[in-house]
């Protein structure tokens, strides 16, 4: 059994902040692709809720994970969340079938 972790996270904008908020995101992505354990870090838009970002991610392992939980990058975009997100961020962990 593998250790990777595979993740979505779902961040909804506030009204309004749809642009910035992918901005944001788009902006910590080519941080975030270089650090250990980084496997796969990808931004989509909902097509279903517009403006909604799903990220698709991949980790090594839950170190990678934490160690990223503690890096600069998501915690510069963390530290706008309440300017730009709706709601909560909600992480969805994943178990490969």
């Amino acid at each position: 059994m593998s250790d990777e972790l595979h993740l979505i996270a779902h961040l909804v904008p506030r009204p309004g902040q749809e642009a910035a908020l992918a901005e944001a995101m788009a902006a910590i992505i080519p941080q975030v692709v270089k650090e250990p354990g980084c496997l796969a870090y990808v931004a989509y838009e909902s097509r279903d809720a517009p403006g909604t970002i799903v990220m698709i991610e991949t980790w090594a392992d839950e170190a990678a994970l934490a160690a990223h939980g503690k890096a600069p990058a998501i915690n510069s975009l963390a530290a706008r969340f309440d300017e730009l997100l709706a709601e909560p961020l909600r992480l969805e962990r994943l178990r490969r079938l």
